[in-house]
């Protein structure tokens, strides 16, 4: 029977504002992506390492989206080994004190009266480099997920602001504690990522639910 009232669907909510949206123009657009910590190799076998908020992984590549007058662009260029390590929540004031640092001399011009120059990028952060197994760049001991990494093909973005590394990871080195003891998996339950939302910093909250695709079990309520 119609009652004249509309059926409610699955995907409405008591709280549903899309009646109510505007349209903005936001100055960046990092709506909630994970922070990752850069090693790379400078020309002098000294180690850069760089905080990147542009990261994603799919299947084994994980792809990185640089600025095009960093260190990190000039050294993946020319030495294409790396470390993506995954900072936990709490040390976020490590990833700031890298924030207005550059390991480029002289500063590019973009980043003159916002950025410094620091050719000890780790001490600076308060982190520890260890010895990586695969690649030449140091992994940063503190992190919980270590991937080492070799950039396979660095190519300009669409606008030609940016460059993008498409990189190949060779070995994940992770905290045993996120580990579901006996398999291969980070525990979901156990590991948070350091979030970059809109220039602010967070880690997850409760977990909702779980895909189907999931090989590690929820613990949703």
């Amino acid at each position: 029977m119609n009652t004249g009232t509309p059926s409610s669907t699955p995907h409405d909510t008591p709280h549903d504002t899309s009646a109510a949206h505007v349209a903005i123009e936001p100055s960046i657009l990092y709506f909630g992506t994970p922070v990752v910590l850069l090693s790379t190799e400078n020309e002098d076998g000294s180690a850069n390492l760089a905080p990147m908020s542009s990261a994603w992984a799919l299947g084994q590549v994980v792809v990185l989206g640089l600025g095009p007058e960093g260190q990190t662009a000039r050294n993946l260029l020319s030495r294409p080994d790396l470390v993506v390590n995954l900072p936990a929540p709490a040390q976020w004031p490590a990833v700031e004190r890298l924030a207005p640092l550059t390991g480029r001399t002289p500063v590019p011009v973009d980043k003159r009266g916002a950025f410094r120059f620091e050719p000890d990028k780790f001490a600076a952060a308060g982190l520890r480099p260890e010895p990586s197994e695969l690649v030449r760049p140091p992994r940063a001991a503190a992190c919980p997920i270590q991937l080492e990494a070799r950039a396979a093909r660095v190519r300009p973005d669409a606008s030609g602001a940016f460059l993008i590394a498409e990189a190949h990871v060779l070995k994940v080195h992770a905290d045993p504690r996120l580990v579901v003891p006996g398999t291969q998996h980070i525990d979901p339950a156990a590991w948070s990522p350091l979030i970059y939302n809109f220039r602010h910093y967070y880690g997850l909250g409760p977990e909702l639910g779980r895909s189907f695709r999931s090989q590690t079990p929820g613990r949703s309520r």
